[in-house]
């Protein structure tokens, strides 16, 4: 089953030149550097005041694994800003394609394909930003064992991003021990705290280690099957997309006992749904679909496996990304490896998606263990998405029976509300008005708002907290 119209992406190595790549293991650090530096971009014709880095790091010797990354240094004093890695989902999408290149990144792709322009909403304002491809077969990551391209999963996906996160360490070492933060949304809904667990339990069984994880955020995150399903079909139900017939049976159909045991009827009810909510993009149901190549709308039969929408607001941005990044010049500049196999970059693999081996029904196990660990742990929601909509998100938090702290409230962006958020007992809910799927995507300025929040520890801030530009001229 294949949920995206997608190509395959698979970097098979066969050259004798991999040593190049695999030798960064042991390379002096700063040398590393070096060679990793990035300076223009094709399609660049603006300068920038930050330093930035791409290249592979390898996490498995035997097979050969390596994960392509990409960092831009934060734009003011980045010795003094956190480090946060961005993963995007799928399972199987780009974090470059999506993360990087259209939502929180400092380097946006054009219209036409080629060129590129700065994100004035950046989150590199605020720390600096790491971008990893993972797991392999994604984006630029190839392995030079075919088979695992075909036998990723949840569990391997988690440990070779741990054994990234090491391995990069060691080639920027000026990281070490800084104040590390994981964002990302959608499938990383499940990478991200899934990472967070792994690295909470390295720590305790390594003194000293390099890595200072003070706590994550995800977004529109898959988080548990059953209730995601359940909130998915209510908000589709009060949003007017679906008939009272088809929401009833959803409820009567789709029981907990149809996620462990997959169901003929259930599937059947949850196609009826696709067909009624007609021809409109399910990640925004309020913006206009990308009719690019004749795709209108993406539908799955599993609705969560999801990786992205297709900005104010191009709904095209990914087929902009694919014209990009599929440019030589531009892998070049990237350090991507070139080997003598004819392959296309995408932003999601088919192949990759295809053939997950593992992915638990839920990860509120996971989120019960992290709450007692103390992290900082952020969920925000886009409130019209229609994938992973806000209800479902809402049934997820509720099933962690956490005590509010602070309660349900608008939180304000420029004198407007920019949302609502409540505070728990070991977690932060926050919903952006307006934005889809990707909320940096279709609320860039919220979203930026969001994430220094985030990173200071504060709460989204109440109207009376606001500073309008009138009422500080005013007062000049």
């Amino acid at each position: 089953m294949q949920f995206w119209n997608l190509g395959f992406v698979l970097f098979v190595l066969i050259s004798v030149n991999c040593s190049l790549i695999l030798s960064d293991d042991h390379s002096d650090p700063i040398t590393q550097q070096k060679l990793d530096q990035v300076s223009n971009l094709p399609g660049q014709n603006f300068n920038v005041d930050f330093g930035h880095y791409a290249g592979y790091v390898t996490v498995n010797k035997q097979s050969e694994r390596a994960l392509f990354y990409w960092m831009t240094e934060a734009t003011h004093d980045p010795s003094s800003k956190p480090l946060l890695l961005w993963l995007n989902g799928g399972p199987g999408c780009s974090s470059i394609a999506f993360g990087m290149a259209e939502e929180v990144g400092p380097f946006h792709v054009g219209e036409d394909g080629k060129s590129v322009y700065l994100n004035p909403y950046s989150w590199n304002t605020v720390a600096n930003l790491l971008f990893l491809d993972s797991p392999v077969g994604v984006g630029y990551s190839y392995s030079n064992t075919s088979s695992d391209v075909t036998s990723n999963g949840d569990k391997r996906t988690a440990a070779d991003s741990l054994q990234f996160l090491l391995n990069w360490l060691d080639r920027f070492p000026q990281y070490k021990e800084r104040d590390f933060y994981i964002a990302g949304e959608s499938y990383a809904g499940h990478y991200v705290p899934q990472l967070s667990q792994a690295i909470v339990r390295y720590n305790k069984a390594n003194a000293g280690s390099p890595i200072n994880l003070k706590g994550y955020m995800v977004g529109n995150a898959l988080t548990d099957d059953y209730n995601d399903h359940v909130g998915l079909f209510q908000f589709m139900w009060a949003s007017g997309m679906i008939s009272d017939q088809t929401y009833k049976k959803s409820n009567e159909l789709c029981n907990r006992e149809s996620f462990i045991h997959p169901s003929r009827e259930c599937d059947q009810i949850n196609d009826i749904a696709y067909q009624e909510m007609g021809d409109i993009d399910p990640y925004s149901i309020f913006t206009p679909p990308c009719t690019a190549n004749g795709i209108t709308k993406r539908l799955m039969r599993r609705w969560h496996k999801v990786g992205r929408i297709g900005q104010s607001y191009d709904p095209c941005t990914e087929q902009h990304s694919k014209v990009y990044f599929n440019l030589p010049e531009v892998q070049d500049a990237l350090h991507v490896y070139h080997t003598n196999i004819s392959r296309t970059w995408e932003t999601c693999s088919g192949v990759v998606g295809m053939h997950w081996k593992d992915s638990p029904t839920s990860v509120l196990d996971v989120y019960q263990e992290l709450i007692s660990s103390g992290l900082r742990i952020w969920i925000y929601s886009g409130d019209t998405d229609a994938v992973i909509p806000v209800t479902s998100t809402r049934y997820s938090i509720d099933a962690l029976n956490l005590t509010t702290i602070g309660p349900w409230r608008a939180w304000y962006d420029d004198g407007q509300v920019g949302g609502w958020t409540q505070t728990y007992e070991g977690l932060t809910f926050v919903t952006v008005r307006g934005a889809g799927h990707e909320v940096p995507l279709h609320k860039p300025k919220q979203a930026l708002t969001l994430v220094k929040s985030f990173l200071a520890g504060t709460s989204m801030a109440p109207v009376t907290e606001q500073v309008t530009e009138s009422e500080t001229s005013a007062s000049q």
